[in-house]
Parts: C-alpha cells; sequence; structure tokens
C-alpha cells in the first residue's frame, strides 16, 4: 500500500522552482524587497497564497478549453449539417412543391354579417388565409353535424365533405390563377 501523499495539480516543478527563486531572493520577508515592508501583502506567506489561486484558476480554465474542444471534436462528425446551396437541390424542391396540397383548412364557421358558413384556409407555404364562403354546401348536413363541425372540428359526412373540399379548391385555384 503506497502512503506517499499525492502532489496538487498545481504544483508542477516549474512552479516549483519559481516559488524556492521566490523564497531565496525575498528570505521570507517581502517578494518586493521593501525593507521593513508595511504591505503585509507583499510577505512572501501571503503573496503566494494569491499566486497559487491565480495557478488553480488558471489551470481550471485549461482544463475548461481543452475539455470543451475535446467535446467538439467528438460530438462533430464529418457529415455536413447543413447544404451547399439553399435547402433543395432543383429535383427535390419539384418534388416537395408537387407532393404539398394547395392548402390547409384551419376551420369552419358562421359568418357575422351575412350569418352564412365559411372555411378558414391557409395557402401552403405562406401566410395567407382566405375566408371561403361556403354557401349552400352544407344545407345537405343536419344542425347537429353543421354545429359538431363548426364547433369541434369533427368531419362532415363524407358526400358533404367532398363538396366542401370541391368548393375549397375550386376558391384557391381561382385566387392562385388570378
Amino acid at each position: 500500500m503506497d502512503t506517499k501523499p499525492s502532489m496538487p495539480k498545481w504544483f508542477t516543478p516549474v512552479r516549483k522552482n519559481y516559488l524556492v527563486q521566490l523564497f531565496l531572493k525575498s528570505g521570507g520577508f517581502c517578494v518586493f524587497g521593501h525593507r521593513p515592508c508595511p504591505y503585509p501583502e507583499h510577505h512572501y506567506e501571503s503573496y503566494i497564497e494569491g499566486l497559487i489561486r491565480y495557478w488553480i484558476d488558471e489551470d481550471r480554465a485549461r482544463d475548461n478549453a481543452q475539455w470543451q474542444a475535446e467535446k467538439l471534436i467528438l460530438h462533430k462528425t464529418a457529415e455536413r449539417s447543413s447544404p451547399l446551396h439553399g435547402q433543395f437541390s432543383g429535383v427535390e424542391r419539384d418534388i416537395f412543391y408537387a407532393n404539398q396540397p394547395l392548402y390547409y383548412i384551419e376551420g369552419l364557421g358562421i359568418g357575422v354579417v351575412q350569418l352564412k358558413p365559411f372555411a378558414k384556409v391557409r395557402l401552403a407555404s405562406s401566410f395567407l388565409r382566405l375566408h371561403i364562403d361556403l354557401g349552400n354546401a352544407l344545407r345537405e348536413a343536419t344542425k347537429n353535424q353543421k354545429r359538431k363541425a363548426i364547433r369541434y372540428g369533427k368531419p362532415l359526412p363524407p358526400s358533404i365533405e367532398e363538396k366542401v373540399s370541391e368548393l375549397i379548391k375550386n376558391a384557391v385555384t381561382h385566387y392562385l390563377n388570378h
């Protein structure tokens, strides 16, 4: 069993040599050579305490910088994280826009002025919203079905849903073409 005490990290041979040279120069008294020294912080014991704290902080900063560099190397791969030119290539952009719907239905409602049903629709790849008058498209739906569709976003019966989606599609394509 090894009972030899381990030396602190800050106690390197260069620093040890500096402390010895400082002691020999000052004789254990004022490190700046004042005889008698009026400043207690200039005395060897007080001075080396601040010096040791500085060395410990310097070592901690160096170790932290090494760890940050090592962490960057460990977690950085050779793969590119961003494309060279824009988000898509020409072909990928065409495929993306071909598969994207023209619009998203955000909700159904009753207009306050005319008391007629309308659909709030957001155009794809845009912040633009259209309010499309549904007119008589919901006429075949029962009052309960209309209320549930408007209040809770429940789906309408398939036949009525087809009419509504066709009406919205026509209105959106008309808007985009003009």
